[in-house]
């Protein structure tokens, strides 16, 4: 049986005359995208990796913050430090997770887990196709 395609989500990108400058759209929602001065852009935004990791990161905390609620732990502020790193020819990213409150070593563990368990790890995690068309 194979399984049925249904989409989750979409966004779109515009790249006008403006050098590396995107505006990404999503429902009523904009930013901008843009490279870094060093790479010939304006700075007038996060690079596409930098925005790669902030879905990674606000994708993070915002799970935990569902979780901690739900389990009413005394977690008043969560810390999502996201790097992509290179080792040799594989990229790797590394998230590093802080918090202001009391929780024991299980609770710190549960917290790995369920960071563990957010939307976009799992996506970045898994081997996925990405297909590329002319519209």
């Amino acid at each position: 049986m194979e399984a049925q395609e249904r989409l989750i989500t979409t966004v779109k990108a515009k790249a006008g005359l403006a050098k590396y400058q995107t505006i990404i759209t999503s429902g009523s929602h904009s930013i901008i995208v843009d490279e870094p001065e060093s790479n010939g852009g304006a700075d007038a935004g996060m690079d596409p990796q930098a925005l790669l990791l902030a879905s990674l990161g606000s994708c993070t905390a915002i799970t935990l913050r569902m979780y901690i609620d739900r389990k009413q732990w005394p977690i008043h502020e969560i810390n999502v430090d996201v790097e992509l790193l290179n080792i040799g020819f594989i990229k790797n990213i590394k998230c590093l997770i802080s918090y202001t409150g009391d929780l024991s070593a299980e609770q710190q563990l549960r917290l790995v887990q369920i960071a563990d368990a957010c939307p976009i790890h799992k996506i970045l995690a898994k081997s996925m196709v990405i297909e590329t068309a002319l519209k």
